[in-house]
């Protein structure tokens, strides 16, 4: 399974509203609640708070990778948020996030989940990446990038 399959073009989001940690994780849990039938917003908010409760998952450089599991989740899901301006995530740099990727998957999924989180991880560690995807102007511009830098860690 790759992060391709997983994240389809609608769930790349550009310029959204941030205000806060907690903003930014009930605007996408609402989101893709609405988008996908078996998943309550409530839950997926809860569990996506949870996960933080446990530390945060703010990794640096004005990146998240807000992660969770859910037994409402049949498929690992991803959404990728580019937020209009940078809030505190409690990263372990203390910079502040503008960079989102998150993953929901299936209670059982072990590997998947780590699988997943490696690469999302290896596509946000890499500087000049972050830059290209801050110096994006709208969200087809943002998406092409996104796909281009998953399809090519899949060839590395």
């Amino acid at each position: 399974m790759t992060l391709e399959t997983i994240l389809p073009p609608e769930r790349v989001l550009f310029d959204v509203p941030g205000g806060s940690k907690k903003r930014v994780l009930e605007f996408f849990s609402t989101f893709i609640a609405q988008n996908t039938p078996s998943l309550d917003s409530q839950e997926v908010f809860s569990r996506l708070i949870g996960r933080e409760r446990l530390g945060s998952t703010g990794i640096g450089n004005g990146v998240a990778i807000p992660h969770a599991r859910s037994p409402h989740c049949s498929a690992p899901i991803a959404g990728f948020l580019k937020l209009a301006e940078p809030v505190d995530f409690d990263a372990i740099d203390g910079d502040p996030v503008d960079l989102v990727f998150v993953l929901l998957v299936p209670e059982e999924a072990d590997d998947t989940h780590l699988a997943l989180l490696g690469q999302v991880a290896t596509i946000m560690n890499d500087a000049s990446t972050r830059a290209q995807f801050r110096k994006c102007e709208s969200q087809r511009e943002l998406l092409e990038l996104v796909i281009a830098r998953i399809r090519e860690q899949g060839d590395g």
